[in-house]
């Protein structure tokens, strides 16, 4: 499997050079700040591989993942944002609430990507332990969740594009 990295790196500079005037947002739950900042930091390297230059990608904070849709929807609602970056961290506990906040952040994140057309990054650990939470963020020895949530938003929008580019044929609206 692919890095995220090789990823971004990957693309042209013509790619780079189409996304660089685009503004994008990163929506950061904040209930563990360390691994908050963390998150937010692989974001950040992952627009910069991608030729979004940071200051064109706006940094909103809600208090955990079960806000982030209700931010990105605000956030898209502005019309200023190819893309967003919703990124979280949830650790099982002894009840359902785990359950139930994975849920319906994800749920919320894809209906609000479906809703508006606007690409959103699933960066979101759901995780058993604070340990592989941490495997999972930069620095960590499994991937950068943070830097995966850019690349899928980024993947997402040039397919968008490729999409709209396309001649209307039978069966498809244009």
């Amino acid at each position: 499997m692919a890095e995220a990295g090789d990823f971004l790196e990957a693309f042209s500079d013509e790619e780079k050079e189409a996304l660089a005037p685009l503004r994008f947002a990163a929506v950061v739950g904040r209930f563990y700040e360390d691994l908050a900042n963390r998150l937010l930091q692989g974001a950040d390297q992952g627009f910069e591989l991608a030729g979004v230059a940071v200051p064109n990608v706006t940094h909103v904070s809600v208090p955990g993942a079960y806000e982030l849709p209700m931010a990105a929807k605000t956030l898209i609602g502005s019309g200023e944002f190819a893309g967003i970056a919703c990124l979280g961290v949830v650790i099982r506990g002894e009840t359902d609430h785990y359950d139930f906040v994975c849920a319906e952040a994800a749920r919320g994140i894809q209906d609000v990507q479906l809703e508006t057309g606007v690409p959103c990054g699933f960066g979101v650990l759901t995780v058993d332990t604070m340990e592989q939470a941490l495997e999972r963020v930069q620095g960590g020895s499994k991937r950068d969740t943070g830097a995966h949530a850019v690349e899928a938003a980024l993947a997402s929008l040039a397919v968008k594009r490729e999409l709209s580019g396309r001649r209307s044929r039978a069966g498809f609206a244009g």
